[in-house]
């Protein structure tokens, strides 16, 4: 349950938001989730128009004899 408070708790002028550390453990987790994601989608976009490689040529251009 959340209660607001008519006091607030403020360091300088700026009010701040007190939360138990695991909470804000799982927002963080989650922002980086987040931000992963986004790297991945733009990887994802920009690699669309570029041509691939075969496993093939792969394997000559690294000589590879698997």
């Amino acid at each position: 349950m959340v209660k607001v408070a008519k006091n607030l708790i403020k360091i300088g002028k700026e009010p701040v938001v007190i939360l138990p550390l695991q909470d804000w453990e799982k927002i963080k987790e989650y922002i980086e989730e987040l931000e992963e994601k986004e790297r991945y989608l733009k990887a994802l976009k920009e690699s669309k128009d570029e041509k691939g490689i075969t496993l093939n040529e792969l394997k000559k251009k690294y000589k590879l004899n698997v």
